[in-house]
């Protein structure tokens, strides 16, 4: 790994998101595996963690701020460190180019139509946030613009300019969000062009992803973090598989083809149609999925004394909740196989498993998903009783 690969960004001081900004790529790896090996070591040996060899423009979606300039014009960027106020940003090392190309067309658009972003402080204003998802393996683009209410003056010409601008552009979203919140979108999502979503594929597995569906910034790296998850299960085509917290299905699915039966929880509604839909897209016929709090549906499995063999996890930030811990304790799978974004609670609940269920953690294996930031995605199996990994 080239030491000298530096992000160089101009704003990175101001903007805060790149907490890793002035280190060399090389250090900033060091430091991540180092603060997984520290945090882990009472529990597991750590493998070396897994960089990019290109860690620019990684991210598939790119979300901007709107805001306008003393002259007139529409600018875009991110809130200012411990602000709401927006620092303008046009070219992000991080984010994908075309999605930046593309908001600036926004930006240009909505100043020649005349539509005014968003002002906070005075409630007035339409357009907020304009969000861009991009798909790595099929090139597809979703554009989601998010306005404060449900509107948009002249949309058929808007869009037009929009897409002839960008003809890569295959949906264009109105988001309404009309509440004031920090959240960026609303519950309404109306499509003014194309179906609404796109399609990427990982791991030879085509995912459908709308503008509300979590799917991680990093499909390169997601690709890696699955294909080590999926080894740590260890399948041998007759498991039953909880993939909890599922969102629209994508570790469930990446691994159905190695079990005998697939039940994928989620919170979400709109997430779990998502994943519904994707198992019907790529043939998968031994999965079904639950609209359910994750730690009642294992509480209910344990009720009803249903076998259960290996269980996928991939919390929040937070972690899992003690109610989700003591009810996986109680059903005790196998092999459980651990997703995190955020080492210290991984450690928090792997204390928590290992104290209080039968679970010993076997090895871990942490992810630079976010090059330049201090986010670390590790993923770690524990398996029931002695080492057998």
């Amino acid at each position: 790994m080239p030491r000298e690969i530096r992000l160089d960004c101009p704003v990175a001081a101001r903007c805060g998101a790149c907490q890793m900004a002035r280190l060399p790529y090389a250090e900033q790896l060091r430091r991540k595996e180092a603060c997984v090996r520290e945090l882990l070591a009472p529990f597991c040996p750590v493998d070396p963690i897994v960089g990019m060899e290109n860690p620019f423009h990684y991210r598939n979606k790119t979300h901007a701020v709107l805001s306008g300039d003393r002259a007139g014009n529409v600018v875009s960027g991110v809130y200012r460190r411990g602000t709401h106020q927006v620092l303008p940003v046009n070219d992000c090392r991080i984010e994908n180019e075309k999605a930046d190309e593309i908001i600036a067309t926004v930006c240009r658009l909505l100043r020649s139509f005349r539509i005014r972003p968003y002002r906070e402080d005075a409630r007035a204003g339409l357009m907020r946030h304009v969000l861009v998802r991009t798909a790595r393996a099929t090139g597809q683009i979703l554009v989601v613009l998010v306005a404060s209410q449900p509107i948009l003056p002249r949309k058929n010409d808007f869009v037009r300019a929009l897409v002839a601008a960008h003809p890569e552009i295959t949906s264009v979203v109105l988001n309404v969000n009309d509440r004031a919140t920090s959240m960026v979108l609303g519950k309404r999502d109306i499509p003014l062009y194309g179906p609404g979503t796109i399609e990427d594929v990982l791991l030879n597995k085509t995912f459908r992803i709308s503008p509300q569906s979590f799917y991680q910034v990093n499909s390169l790296q997601t690709e890696k973090l699955y294909k080590t998850a999926i080894a740590y299960a260890a399948l041998t085509g007759r498991e039953t598989v909880l993939d909890a917290y599922c969102g629209i299905g994508t570790i469930g699915l990446c691994a159905a083809e190695g079990c005998g039966r697939l039940i994928g929880v989620e919170l979400n509604p709109d997430a779990v149609r998502d994943a519904a839909f994707n198992a019907g897209r790529n043939g998968v016929r031994n999965a079904r999925f639950t609209c359910m709090d994750a730690g009642q549906y294992l509480l209910r499995m344990a009720a009803e004394r249903r076998p259960l063999d290996v269980l996928f996890l991939d919390p929040p930030r937070s972690g899992s909740d003690e109610n989700f811990l003591s009810a996986l304790c109680t059903l005790a799978p196998r092999r459980v196989v651990y997703i995190s974004c955020n080492p210290a609670t991984l450690a928090r609940d792997l204390a928590y498993l290992t104290a209080r269920g039968p679970y010993r953690a076997q090895r871990a294996t942490p992810f630079d998903m976010f090059p330049f930031t201090d986010h670390i995605e590790t993923a770690v199996l524990l398996s029931k009783g002695k080492a057998d990994a």
